[in-house]
């Protein structure tokens, strides 16, 4: 099977109220590992490319990488996604690349500015058969190229939602309710909370349209406590309740993205595996545990946090 749009995917998610994971990807391991659980649970998988991805391991080699995926399992559904594209003409070469899905973020342009910029990728991307999600509302936090303060972040509103999704024809909108990008999602003595009320509230104005969650890692504890045990200063990191996330899928989020508990998962086991053994310099001996350790927790993401195995 080639690599596929996200538009027969989110309305399969939609059906079964189940969602998608959207897993960001920047080398040969951690695209190996994903593959493997998607493969072993039969789950249709976004691969996504975010700005730091771009520049460390070019478009072209992760292309490649995904395109070896396939060649391997020729059964699974995957699209390769451009995550966060901060311009139209990022967005373009990406379609011209073989991309099969981008979004443009336009979130931090005024309202009107994100429209337009958010139209003007629909109609490029549709005429090539590339489906585009959008953001409106900001979420906080950092990764990679995307850096939000708290002060700066604004939750999406649901009535506004719906003139976004009308007048730029997207196909599927990246809300803000409460998550964040990176391994600090909320403050240490707070009691993280997704504001589900919302999601629901904009699921029944935009009944069955495709719905997204960005910074939706839940740091997991298991990796956090494996880096710090062998070196790491990772303090107060906290992330998205799990029992949210699936509670999510079934008010409308049909793509959920995962990045910082990709990053735990494999920079904690490399650690505990130079940690054990300091002799080691093989790269294939350390690299391969991590590849497995990615591939356990896209499995559990897979069956308990997206429900999307089996589909």
């Amino acid at each position: 099977m080639p690599l596929v749009n996200t538009k027969e995917m989110f309305k399969k998610a939609a059906e079964g109220g189940y969602a998608v994971g959207a897993f960001n990807v920047n080398n040969m391991e951690i695209i190996q590992g994903i593959v493997k659980a998607a493969a072993e649970t039969k789950s249709p998988i976004i691969l996504q490319v975010s700005a730091g991805a771009r520049k460390y391991a070019s478009p072209v080699y992760l292309k490649k990488l995904v395109e070896a995926a396939l060649i391997e399992h020729p059964e699974l559904e995957i699209a390769l996604h451009l995550d966060h594209g901060e311009d139209f003409e990022i967005c373009k070469q990406c379609i011209d690349d073989g991309f099969t899905s981008v979004m443009i973020d336009g979130s931090h342009h005024s309202y009107e500015e994100n429209i337009a910029l958010t139209k003007q990728v629909v109609e490029y991307a549709h005429a090539r058969g590339v489906t585009v999600e959008a953001e409106l509302g900001r979420l906080a936090g950092i990764e990679d190229a995307v850096n939000v303060s708290a002060e700066d972040a604004t939750y999406t509103d649901p009535d506004q939602a719906v003139d976004f999704v009308t007048r730029t024809g997207c196909d599927s909108l990246a809300i803000a309710i409460g998550t964040s990008h990176g391994a600090y999602k909320f403050a240490a003595d707070s009691d993280p909370k997704l504001d589900i009320a919302r999601l629901k509230r904009i699921s029944e104005l935009l009944p069955g349209y495709p719905l997204v969650l960005h910074g939706a890692s839940s740091v997991i504890p298991e990796y956090v406590e494996m880096c710090n045990e062998y070196g790491g200063k990772l303090v107060d990191a906290k992330g998205c309740p799990e029992d949210q996330l699936r509670e999510s899928a079934k008010y409308g989020i049909c793509k959920i993205n995962i990045d910082s508990d990709l990053r735990l998962a494999l920079t904690g086991t490399i650690r505990k595996q130079f940690a054990l053994d300091p002799a080691n310099f093989d790269p294939r001996k350390y690299l391969a545990p991590a590849r497995e350790a990615i591939y356990g927790m896209v499995k559990h993401k897979i069956v308990n946090v997206l429900g999307s195995n089996q589909k």
